[in-house]
C-alpha cells in the first residue's frame, strides 16, 4: 500500500490532505492551549477562593481559629492551595510538553512538507517540457514529410512536361531530395525525442513521483503517530497529578475528622465563663399584715434610687453587668470592659506577649553587643561607633516593653487580688435586681456590680432582694429620674462599650447622679434619655454638699 503507486495521478488532491493534516494538528494545540489556560484560571481562582476565606491577622477571626472546626476548615483551604497548585502544573507540563514541542514540529512539517512538494511540481514541470519537446518534433516530422511530398509531385510534373527546360527539371529534382533529406532528418529527430520522452515518463511515474508520494506518506504517518502520543502526554499529565490531588483530599478527610465537638465545646467555656456563681435564693417578703408593715429595708416601693436601678427593657438604667449586652467599640487598654475571668485571661495573654517581646528584644541587644565585640577586637570588619546608636535604640525598646509590661502585671495583679473564691460569693443573674430603701441604698450599692462584671465587696444577703424585672416593669414606667448631686469634668475621653456605661469626651461637664460606691465607677447623666456609668479615674468629681444623697467618703 504506497501512495506512489496508488495515487500516482492524485497530487492535488495529497497536497489539500497533507494541508489538512497540518491543520488538524494546529488545532490540536490550540485546544492544548486553551485548556492550559483554562486551568491557570481555575488554580487562580481556586487560590483566591482559599485566600479570601483566610483568617485576617490580628482580628477577631484568628482568634476563632482555635476550634478543631475551624482548624479543619483552614487545613481545606491551605490543602485547596496546593489543589490549585497540581492544576498550575497541569497547565505548564501541557504547554511545555505539548503546546511548545506540537509548535516546533509543526513548523518542521511545513518546511518538509514544502521541500517535498516543491520536488514534485519540478518533475511535473521537467514532463510537462519533454512532451512540449516531443510534440513540436512531432509537428515538424508531419510539417517536413508533407513538404517532402509537394516537392516530389511537383518534380514529377515537371519532369513530364516536356515544354520546361532540363534545367528547370534538375532544379525541381534538387529541391525535392532535399525536402526528403529534411523529412528523415525530422523523423530521426522524432524518433530520438520520442524515445528520450518515453524514458523521462517512465522515470516520473514509477521512480520520482512514487518516491516522492511515498517520502509524503511516511511525514503523514509521523504526524499521525506524532498526534496520538501528544494525547497520551495529555492523559499522563492529568494523571500525574492523580496521587498528589488524592493526597490533598486525604488530608481534607483527615482535617475533618480531627474535628473534636467535646474540645470545642470546653474551649467556648474557657472563651465565656465569667468566673460568677449562679444567684441564691430570694427571701419571701410577707405583705399580707398591712398594719404591722413596716418600711423594709429591701422594699421595692420606698427609694427612688433602688427603682431606677430596678428597671429594664428600654428604660432601664441598671442592668446587671455579668450578663449585658457587649456594644461595638474600641476595646479599654486594661480590658476593663469584660468579666473578671476573661479579663483576667487577656491581661495575661497580653504579659506573655510583652514578655516575648522583651525577650526578642534582649536577644538582638546581646546580638548586637557580640557583633560591637567582634568589631572591637577586629576593627577591620567594622566600625564599632556604628553600631552605639542601635544598640541604644534596642535599649530604649526594652524598657518601654517593661514598662508596658509592668503595667499590665499590675491590672493583672489587681484583678487576680480582686477575684473573690467561688464558695463565698453569691452571684446575681440576668433578669435579677436590688432594691434599696434611703437608710441602706449608699451601703447596699457598694454591693453591686462594676461595669467590669467584677464584685467588689461581698452582698448584703439582709438588704438585698431579687425579683424578676418583668414583673415590676408597668410599675416602675413613670419613675422620676435620679437627682444630681453634682457636676464632674471628663478629664479622659471614655467609649462606653457595655449597656449600663455612657461615653464621654475629654472636657464634657456632666451632672453626677452617683458617686463612687468603692467600686471604681461613677454614675452620671447627660441629659434625661442619657445616663451610665464611667470609670472614676476618668472624670473629676465636684459634688454639691447640700444635695440629697451627697455622703463623704475618705
Amino acid at each position: 500500500m504506497s501512495w506512489g503507486t496508488e495515487l500516482w495521478d492524485q497530487f492535488d488532491n495529497l497536497e489539500k490532505h497533507t494541508q489538512w493534516g497540518i491543520d488538524i494538528l494546529e488545532k490540536y494545540i490550540k485546544f492544548v492551549k486553551e485548556r492550559t489556560e483554562i486551568e491557570l484560571s481555575y488554580a487562580k481562582q481556586l487560590r483566591n477562593l482559599a485566600k479570601k476565606y483566610q483568617p485576617k491577622k490580628n482580628s477577631k477571626e484568628e482568634e476563632e481559629y482555635r476550634y478543631t472546626a475551624c482548624k479543619a476548615f483552614l487545613s481545606t483551604l491551605n490543602e485547596m492551595n496546593d489543589y490549585a497548585g497540581q492544576h498550575e502544573v497541569i497547565s505548564e507540563n501541557m504547554t511545555s510538553h505539548i503546546t511548545v514541542e506540537l509548535a516546533r514540529y509543526v513548523q518542521e512539517l511545513k518546511q518538509e512538507r514544502k521541500s517535498y512538494f516543491h520536488d514534485g511540481r519540478k518533475a511535473q514541470q521537467h514532463i510537462e517540457i519533454c512532451w512540449k519537446q516531443l510534440e513540436s518534433s512531432k509537428r515538424r516530422f508531419e510539417r517536413d514529410c508533407k513538404e517532402a511530398d509537394r516537392a516530389q509531385q511537383y518534380f514529377e510534373k515537371m519532369d513530364a512536361d516536356i515544354n520546361v527546360t532540363k534545367a528547370d527539371v534538375e532544379k525541381a529534382r534538387q529541391q525535392a531530395q532535399v525536402r526528403h533529406q529534411m523529412a528523415e532528418d525530422s523523423r530521426a529527430d522524432y524518433s530520438s525525442i520520442l524515445q528520450k520522452f518515453n524514458h523521462e515518463q517512465h522515470e516520473y511515474y514509477h521512480t520520482h513521483i512514487p518516491n516522492i508520494f511515498q517520502k509524503i506518506q511516511e511525514m503523514e504517518e509521523r504526524r499521525i503517530v506524532r498526534i496520538g502520543e501528544s494525547m497520551k502526554t495529555y492523559a499522563e499529565v492529568d494523571r500525574q497529578v492523580i496521587p498528589i490531588i488524592g493526597k490533598c483530599l486525604d488530608e481534607i478527610v483527615k482535617a475533618a475528622e480531627s474535628i473534636d465537638q467535646k474540645n470545642d465545646s470546653q474551649l467556648v467555656i474557657e472563651a465565656y465563663k465569667s468566673g460568677f456563681e449562679p444567684p441564691g435564693d430570694i427571701e419571701f417578703e410577707d405583705y399580707t399584715q398591712p398594719m404591722k408593715r413596716t418600711v423594709s429595708d429591701n422594699s421595692l416601693s420606698n427609694s427612688r434610687e433602688g427603682k431606677a436601678e430596678l428597671k429594664f427593657g428600654g428604660k432601664s438604667k441598671g442592668k446587671l453587668w455579668p450578663f449585658i449586652k457587649k456594644n461595638k467599640g474600641a476595646t479599654p487598654e486594661d480590658f476593663s470592659n469584660l468579666p473578671p475571668e476573661q479579663r483576667r485571661k487577656k491581661l495575661q495573654q497580653k504579659v506573655d506577649e510583652l514578655n516575648k517581646e522583651i525577650q526578642k528584644e534582649m536577644d538582638q541587644r546581646d546580638a548586637i553587643t557580640k557583633m560591637k565585640d567582634v568589631y572591637l577586637k577586629n576593627p577591620q570588619m567594622g566600625d564599632p561607633a556604628s553600631l552605639d546608636h542601635k544598640l541604644t535604640e534596642v535599649s530604649q525598646n526594652i524598657e518601654k516593653l517593661r514598662l508596658e509590661a509592668q503595667k499590665f502585671e499590675a491590672w493583672l495583679a489587681e484583678v487576680e487580688g480582686r477575684l473573690p473564691a467561688r464558695s463565698d460569693q453569691a452571684r446575681r443573674q440576668s433578669g435579677m435586681y436590688d432594691a434599696q430603701n434611703p437608710a441602706t441604698v449608699n451601703n447596699c450599692a457598694q454591693d453591686r456590680e462594676s461595669p467590669d462584671g467584677s464584685y467588689t465587696e461581698e452582698q448584703s444577703q439582709e438588704s438585698e432582694v431579687k425579683v424578676l424585672a418583668t414583673d415590676f416593669d408597668d410599675e416602675f414606667d413613670d419613675e422620676e429620674p435620679l437627682p444630681a448631686i453634682g457636676t464632674c469634668k471628663a478629664l479622659y475621653t471614655f467609649e462606653g462599650q457595655n449597656e449600663g456605661t455612657i461615653s464621654v469626651v475629654e472636657g464634657e461637664t456632666l451632672y453626677v447622679i452617683e458617686e463612687d460606691k468603692g467600686d471604681g465607677w461613677t454614675r452620671i447623666r447627660r441629659n434625661e434619655e442619657e445616663e451610665g456609668y464611667v470609670p472614676t479615674s476618668y472624670v473629676e468629681v465636684y459634688l454639691d454638699k447640700n444635695a440629697k444623697g451627697a455622703k463623704t467618703y475618705i
